[in-house]
C-alpha cells in the first residue's frame, strides 16, 4: 500500500520507483498484486502518467494513516527500547521499603521518569514464584546462600545485620556491643514470624551456644519494641526494622556472631533485562551501598 501511495504522489510508476529506490517493474508488480487482492484498478494511464482510480485513492489515503501509525509505533518501540517508556512490576516486603526501594525508586524515576512502576506487598520469600511466572519482573527477596528456585535469578543487595533491642535499665545496655551468647537466658521477644528472617536469628543463636527462650510472640517489629519497653524481654530485631526506634529501649549491635538476612533482588532466568529494569536493578545497588556502614557507625539507642 505504500508503494501505491507513492504512485498516487508521484504521478507515475518510474517517479515512485525512484523515491522508494525499487525498480520500475519491482513497482507495477507491486501494483498489479494488490488490485488482484482488491479485485478492481487502482490506476489508469493519463498521458506518459498515471492516475489513481476512485479505489485507489481509498486505498492511497488508508496507506497515509497505517504509515503514520507505522512511525508512531516505531517511535513508541523506540522508547521502550531505551527505557524512556514501559512498566514494571515489582515486589516487596515492609522493612525493605523506607530504607532500601524509596530511595532507589527516586533515582530511578529521576533517570526513567517514563516507567510506571506497581508495587506491592508480599513476604520476604514469597515472590519468587510470580517472578518465575512473569507475573513480577522484580522481588525483593530474603535469601540464604543457596541456589534459587528454577527460572529465577537471584543478585545480592546487601547484608542487613540484627541488632538486639533491650530495656534502658537492663544491665547489658551500658555495653557498646553485646555477646549474643550473654542474652541466652534472657526471654525473647519473638518479632520474627517463620521463614528466611527467622532462620537467621535461631541460626546466629544456635552458634552461640543456645535457643531463644520465646516469652511474648509478636511477629512485628513495632509491637517487639513495645514489650521490649515494658520490661518483658529482649528482641533481635534487623537494622532495616529500626528505621523508627522505640523512645523507651536502646539498641546496640551483637557479635559472636553477628547474625544478619541476606537481601537479594529476584528476577526471572533467561529473559533480556529491558534498559528499564536494569536501571531499577542499578538504582537498588547504589541505594544498597550506604546501608553498609551508616546505621553502624552510628548505632540506635540512647
Amino acid at each position: 500500500m505504500q508503494v501505491l501511495r507513492a504512485v498516487v504522489e508521484t504521478g507515475s510508476v518510474t517517479a515512485a520507483a525512484r523515491r522508494l529506490g525499487y525498480t520500475p517493474s519491482a513497482v507495477s508488480q507491486q501494483v498489479a498484486a494488490l488490485e488482484a487482492q482488491a479485485g478492481t484498478p487502482l490506476l489508469e494511464r493519463v498521458g506518459r502518467g498515471v492516475r489513481p482510480t476512485e479505489a485507489g485513492m481509498l486505498l492511497a489515503g488508508h496507506a497515509e494513516l497505517i504509515g503514520g501509525q507505522v512511525a508512531l509505533a516505531e517511535a513508541a518501540l523506540a522508547d521502550l527500547r531505551a527505557g524512556r517508556t514501559g512498566r514494571l512490576t515489582v515486589r516487596y516486603f515492609a522493612t525493605a521499603g523506607p530504607g532500601l526501594l524509596a530511595p532507589a525508586l527516586a533515582r530511578f524515576r529521576n533517570q526513567h521518569p517514563g516507567v510506571g512502576v506497581e508495587l506491592r506487598l508480599s513476604e520476604p520469600d514469597d515472590p519468587l514464584a510470580e517472578v518465575a511466572e512473569g507475573r513480577a519482573d522484580l522481588g525483593l527477596v530474603v535469601r540464604p546462600d543457596a541456589p534459587p528456585p528454577p527460572g529465577v535469578d537471584v543478585v545480592r543487595l546487601l547484608d542487613d545485620p540484627y541488632r538486639v533491642v533491650l530495656p534502658p535499665d537492663h544491665p547489658l545496655a551500658g555495653r557498646e556491643v553485646v555477646d549474643l551468647a550473654d542474652l541466652a537466658e534472657e526471654p525473647w521477644i519473638g518479632s520474627e514470624p517463620p521463614g528466611p528472617c527467622l532462620h537467621a536469628v535461631l541460626q546466629g543463636c544456635a552458634a552461640a551456644g543456645f535457643t531463644p527462650e520465646v516469652a511474648v510472640e509478636c511477629q512485628d517489629y513495632t509491637t517487639a519494641q513495645g514489650f521490649v519497653a515494658a520490661g518483658l524481654g529482649v528482641a533481635l530485631l534487623p537494622r532495616l526494622g529500626l528505621a523508627v526506634p522505640h523512645p523507651g529501649v536502646t539498641v546496640r549491635p551483637v557479635r559472636g556472631p553477628k547474625p544478619a538476612r541476606t537481601i537479594r533482588a529476584a528476577l526471572r532466568s533467561g529473559v533480556p533485562r529491558t534498559p528499564a529494569l536494569t536501571g531499577l536493578l542499578t538504582a537498588l545497588r547504589e541505594a544498597s551501598g550506604p546501608l553498609g556502614g551508616a546505621f553502624s557507625a552510628h548505632p540506635y539507642g540512647s
